[in-house]
């Protein structure tokens, strides 16, 4: 799923975040709770989401606590993520109005994939976890996705639908979500931290997604 779909779309494309967006969960505060790291993970995830630290640095620091956990913990991981309400609705919203949905994260393709294939996204972008002889390493494998990289999936994803920018929707609530957000025409912040609400276009204030199609109808 990280190519997603091709061709041109008549309807809006929607860009969502993955933790505390796409789901309720930081993904990665559930791997460090079975890494025995939970404490601290959660105190960097914190500071990178209110834009207080460097969020590949702070990534990296988060996935070096992960090293020698079994990957079978990816898997519990997966079985514990819990799909933000509303989130099905809008999908098909979304598509019932011939556009597209995409998830773009700052964590990880192996937690995130079989949700994104379920839930029926078109597009779906986030880090990899490096894994040898069945232990992640606590290395992030290849390029971190972070706040550019998140906007340029935005501007990607449209372009590979046909999409203009103006029928752009972005939906976050970090720091790392702020270019993502100013690039699309319109940028939600999602239950986010102070400094998303302050930047964004719209505040959704309660954990339900669905309220984003009402949103829709801001755009021309």
């Amino acid at each position: 799923m990280s190519s997603g779909t091709t061709g041109r779309a008549s309807g809006p494309l929607v860009v969502l975040d993955a933790d505390s967006t796409l789901i309720r969960e930081e993904a990665i505060e559930l791997l460090a709770e079975a890494a025995g790291s939970l404490e601290h993970v959660a105190s960097v995830t914190e500071r990178a989401m209110r834009g207080e630290l460097d969020f590949a640095e702070s990534l990296r620091e988060r996935v070096a606590t992960l090293a020698g956990l079994d990957a079978d913990a990816l898997a519990a991981a997966r079985g514990r993520m819990t799909p933000t309400p509303g989130v099905q609705r809008l999908i098909d919203g979304v598509h019932a109005a011939g556009g597209r949905v995409g998830v773009v994260s700052g964590g990880f393709h192996e937690l995130l994939d079989p949700l994104a294939e379920h839930l029926g996204l078109d597009f779906c972008r986030a880090n990899r976890l490096e894994v040898v002889d069945g232990r992640l390493t606590g290395v992030v494998d290849g390029p971190i996705v972070d706040a550019s990289a998140k906007s340029a999936a935005l501007v990607e994803w449209a372009e590979a639908g046909g999409i203009p920018i103006e029928r752009t929707v972005a939906v976050g609530d970090g720091a790392n979500d702020l270019l993502m957000l100013d690039r699309a025409a319109l940028g939600i912040a999602f239950c986010a931290k102070p400094i998303v609400r302050a930047q964004a276009d719209v505040a959704i204030d309660r954990p339900d997604l669905s309220p984003v199609l009402a949103a829709l109808g801001l755009l021309g």
